[in-house]
């Protein structure tokens, strides 16, 4: 079995790695019926020269390789025939700027395994790189926070070496007792606790968010339940609001409630299409309505939060939204509502969130790719195979067509 780390050729070009240089060398120590690859980059955050020091082979052709893996969109002119590709394709909700990628895939007969849809039978992913989204997306809204209101001037999270170095820029917060909302109870949003937790933040209930004052900054997590309603008024039930969602309304800007108590919001939870908006366009010029900066770490354009209208980009992290003319101004002005919603975030703490995703995907999945895929792992990623769309995948029929 052979393996290549190919190249990231997407422009702009992404500086992650599914294995570090050390988890290279772990992986032919623990397997040595494999043989490994990696192709040169003069961009990623390890550099060829450390994958070297740890006799790790280069090379720039990998067409002898059996299974090839990256990290984002391969473009469709490097994809090479009949090859097992695994990487986030972007592909699975219909995406039209990767229709032509998913029909180059089919008719190279490649099979591509898609990081996103690795799960468990319980439809768990098992691998991703969810907490260093949320660690970063936490950083950066401490940093607008401190930028809006002339409190601190924070190092950006992309010119940090590592997570310690980012750690190390939150010494120079100072907060006064503002009120913090992170809203999820996965990867993302644990990540975002572990910004919050390494800052020395209080983390109070729901109740007391809502009810108290405070001397120092605070926040507190709230779950799907805590600002959600069934419109029948039934006893909450997270199968129904699952499976639902339309019959629940959000409370989260209702009378005495969070956005009238919240300075800063850190939105980590994933959003159905299907579900209430966390608060309208009209919510947000109440005189009520209390949130001067908004972390969107899930990014969802016209999604959820209605000031989300683009995506930033790590260059430029933040824009204003006006609430009241619904136009994009300055970040930081006076009238506006500072929105943090860049979309890749793992990429600002590259190292990091290569050794975290790595390690996962060694544990998770390696032994299920190179030996007997007997949890189907492999199979329930897998979108093409042969020339075809799989069972599971063929509602990309259309998409394709």
């Amino acid at each position: 079995m052979k393996i290549g780390i190919i190249r990231e050729e997407k422009v702009p070009h992404d500086k992650r790695v599914p294995f570090t240089p050390v988890q290279c060398k772990y992986l032919l120590e623990q397997h040595p019926d494999v043989e490994l690859k990696v192709q040169p980059s003069a961009f990623r955050c390890y550099g060829d020269d450390e994958y070297r020091a740890h006799g790790i082979q280069l090379s720039e052709d990998l067409s002898d390789c059996d299974i090839l893996m990256g990290i984002k969109e391969v473009p469709k002119e490097f994809l090479i025939e009949n090859k097992k590709y695994l990487f986030f394709s972007h592909t699975i909700k219909k995406q039209p700027q990767n229709k032509n990628l998913l029909q180059t895939v089919i008719k190279k007969n490649i099979q591509l395994i898609d990081y996103e849809c690795l799960t468990d039978r319980q439809e768990h992913r098992v691998i991703g790189f969810g907490r260093f989204a949320g660690i970063v997306g936490a950083y950066n809204g401490i940093m607008a926070y401190g930028l809006k209101y002339g409190l601190y001037d924070l190092k950006p999270a992309d010119l940090c070496h590592d997570k310690k170095e980012l750690f190390r820029e939150l010494g120079k917060v100072n907060l006064s007792n503002i009120k913090i909302v992170i809203t999820g109870g996965g990867r993302v949003a644990n990540g975002a606790i572990e910004t919050l937790g390494a800052l020395g933040l209080r983390k109070v209930t729901p109740y007391e968010f809502l009810n108290y004052s405070f001397r120092e900054p605070v926040y507190v997590q709230l779950h799907s339940e805590d600002y959600h309603q069934s419109k029948d008024n039934s006893p909450w039930s997270n199968y129904n609001f699952y499976h639902h969602p339309d019959q629940f309304k959000c409370t989260f800007s209702a009378a005495n409630s969070f956005a009238q108590s919240c300075d800063l919001l850190i939105h980590c939870t994933f959003w159905d299409p299907k579900a209430p908006i966390l608060f309208s366009k009209a919510e947000m010029r109440d005189p009520m309505f209390h949130i001067s900066v908004i972390a969107d770490v899930t990014c969802d354009i016209d999604g959820s939060i209605p000031s989300t209208v683009k995506a930033s980009t790590i260059e430029e992290k933040f824009y204003g939204y006006n609430p009241f003319t619904e136009k994009l101004e300055e970040p930081f002005a006076a009238s506006t509502i500072t929105v943090m919603a860049v979309d890749n975030l793992p990429c600002e703490l590259p190292r990091d969130s290569s050794e975290g995703f790595g390690k996962h995907l060694m544990e998770r999945v390696i032994p299920s790719l190179i030996y007997a895929d007997e949890e189907d792992l492999i199979a329930r990623a897998t979108i093409t195979i042969n020339g075809k769309l799989t069972e599971k995948f063929h509602y990309l029929s259309d998409y394709i067509a």
